[in-house]
């Protein structure tokens, strides 16, 4: 959602007659001509916060005209006070431009508000990193309530988008290119939840109204049946369906199965499941149990014959993880065996109802957030071994962190290729490829 808002600020920026360079994904790759420095902030985790405001202090230091937005000072709006020669937005990316027209003329522009009716959002301009994948934000906020997250004062509660709106967006970006849509969402299974036909008042957010124009009308359903109608698309793309919750996911499993059966659909799967302790779970205020999330992961490996890839996320060192839950996250990941693991320490966030609680001692929080990283290494790389030898299709969506490309296979697994002369431009393509060798992290391959 951070990528798609850095691609949306540079879209109404770009159509306000401003030349924009996005993303400079590090201080050294500023350009020298740059007269604003927009630094789009995250406050999910304390590490990535204190990055952030090392970075605004380098910047405003060095006497840079800078414009902070984003969830840091959407949930903590204090932040301001800090930087007083900066200018600040939250998540309402739509006042964008007079921020950084007010920061040209030397004026701390501060304007923090909740994002309020963005229905339109779907239709914003933008400017793609990268020019083969469209990131579709289909909903903003959360229906749930996680006594660890902060993000939801960010955010706010679940709105979800109107579908039409959704599918005009992925259309355009079809027709202008894009090989690969990613779908994202805070949440992307409580699409639709919220109850609301969220657009049908007729009323507009900012000034931006992109493709869509003014026709604020749609109606919402929920994921299984929009992933069908993105599906029914034409064109020859791929689907990749962001981050569910295992709670909402089960509401509609059945159904869910049924969407991932078109080809368009990757077969990856991000479900979150946090803990490996039921207990854990619901002092977490996560509103599933283990077993739910095991039935999740039968059901979908039944389907599709392994040939997918599960995706899920624990947090190490909750306050009330004991040995004996910790073990029982363990136990969890060894059973599961998921291809992707995001490991995070706990850490504790202004405002939430777990920074209320006893924390756990940092190294006890390290220590098994390491132990949990040293177990999965050896899951990843034998789950990926089972690929070697296998032949098949794949898109190259990006380029390789150090060399060559990266493509995906229907399981979105990523596949590293070194291309021949005859192969050097290969972004968006599909090619055929054997899988030669896997590592913990990714798989090696050639074209055939």
């Amino acid at each position: 959602m951070n990528k798609a808002d850095s691609e949306i600020i540079a879209g109404i920026l770009e159509r306000n007659g401003f030349k924009v360079s996005c993303p400079a994904e590090s201080y050294d790759k500023i350009p020298p001509w740059a007269d604003v420095v927009i630094v789009n902030t995250c406050t999910v985790k304390t590490p990535t916060e204190r990055k952030i405001l090392r970075r605004l202090r380098t910047l405003t230091g060095e006497k840079k005209k800078v414009v902070v937005c984003g969830c840091l000072p959407a949930a903590e709006p204090k932040i301001a006070l800090e930087f007083p020669d900066a200018s600040f937005i939250g998540v309402n990316i739509s006042d964008i431009a007079p921020a950084v027209e007010s920061t040209l003329r030397g004026e701390s522009y501060v304007k923090i508000t909740k994002p309020g009716d963005d229905s339109n959002k779907p239709c914003f301009p933008r400017v793609r990193q990268n020019p083969f994948i469209e990131i579709v934000q289909i909903a903003r906020g959360c229906k749930g309530n996680c006594g660890y997250c902060i993000t939801r004062k960010a955010r706010g509660t679940l709105k979800s988008y109107p579908e039409d709106k959704i599918l005009r967006q992925i259309k355009g970006a079809v027709l202008n290119g894009a090989k690969e849509i990613w779908l994202t969402a805070q949440d992307t299974g409580a699409y639709g939840k919220d109850g609301d036909l969220y657009g049908n008042d007729k009323s507009t957010s900012g000034k931006e109204t992109g493709a869509c124009g003014n026709d604020m009308g749609g109606t919402t359903t929920d994921l299984p049946h929009l992933l069908k109608y993105v599906s029914g698309i034409p064109g020859n793309f791929r689907v990749r369906a962001g981050m569910m919750n295992p709670n909402h996911a089960m509401e509609f499993l059945d159904d869910l199965i049924d969407a991932y059966r078109n080809k368009k659909i990757y077969k990856f799967l991000h479900i979150p499941v946090q803990s490996g302790d039921d207990s854990v779970l619901r002092d977490m205020g996560r509103r599933y149990t283990t077993d739910e999330f095991k039935e999740i992961l039968r059901k979908f490996r039944g389907e599709f014959d392994n040939n997918i890839t599960i995706s899920t996320d624990v947090i190490a060192g909750f306050p009330t993880e004991s040995e004996e839950a910790f073990q029982n996250t363990l136990e969890l990941i060894k059973e599961t065996k998921p291809d992707v693991l995001n490991v995070s320490r706990f850490w504790n966030r202004p405002g939430t109802k777990a920074s209320g609680m006893k924390q756990l001692h940092g190294r006890v929080t390290k220590a098994r957030s390491r132990k949990i990283a040293e177990l999965f290494k050896n899951i990843a790389l034998e789950r990926n071994k089972e690929w070697v030898g296998w032949r098949g299709g794949a898109l190259v969506s990006a380029k390789g962190k150090t060399s060559g490309f990266c493509a995906r296979n229907s399981a979105y697994k990523p596949i590293i290729i070194q291309p021949g002369e005859a192969d050097e431009n290969l972004l968006g393509r599909f090619v055929n490829v054997k899988i030669t060798d896997a590592t913990y992290y990714d798989l090696r391959g050639e074209i055939i």
